[in-house]
């Protein structure tokens, strides 16, 4: 998922907070009888720009949900913030699913659904109106999602990508 991209940021002293997204619990019929087994698909992030998801596969709920976020620290992103919502509208797709998120004024809050909210939310982003369409599989929802963070870049980005200074990218 995550490739050489240079928003991929380091575990070491950061506090990171986990949120659970879904939990499913798959059955395995053997001659024996049914095996339950658990997978979790989880979400940290330090509420200030870095967030990451994992998946977690295990035969309780707990170990599953360790494992998740094993695996969610191993996934970091960093996201641009702008006075706390993003700098600018984006679609993505996963799968099935389609996401859009865009930046919304102070004192609008997370109008987010269900996979989308968790993930916004532990990216400590406080004003944005996202839209599901598709698939709301939780799972294609959360890589949705971040991929659509990840294609996020601010004003600082830009002048550096274009080589010229930050000024000259609003005034053209």
């Amino acid at each position: 998922m995550l490739d050489s991209n240079s928003k991929k940021v380091r575990t070491s002293d950061l506090e990171l907070k986990d949120r659970l997204v879904a939990i499913n619990r798959v059955t395995k019929v053997t001659k024996g009888g049914r095996t339950f087994t658990f997978a979790a698909i989880v979400v940290v992030g330090d509420e200030n720009g870095v967030v990451g998801y994992g998946l977690g596969k295990a035969g309780e709920v707990t170990a599953a949900i360790a494992k998740g976020v094993e695996d969610a620290k191993k996934n970091l992103i960093r996201v641009p913030l702008v006075k706390g919502t993003l700098p600018h509208a984006q679609e993505s797709k996963f799968g099935g699913a389609q996401v859009l998120i865009q930046p919304a004024t102070p004192g609008t809050g997370v109008k987010a659904g269900g996979a989308m909210r968790a993930v916004l939310e532990s990216a400590g982003i406080k004003n944005v109106l996202a839209k599901s369409k598709g698939s709301s599989n939780p799972h294609n929802v959360v890589k949705a999602t971040f991929k659509a963070l990840m294609e996020m870049q601010d004003a600082a980005m830009v002048a550096e990508q274009r080589g010229i200074e930050l000024t000259k990218v609003f005034n053209g």
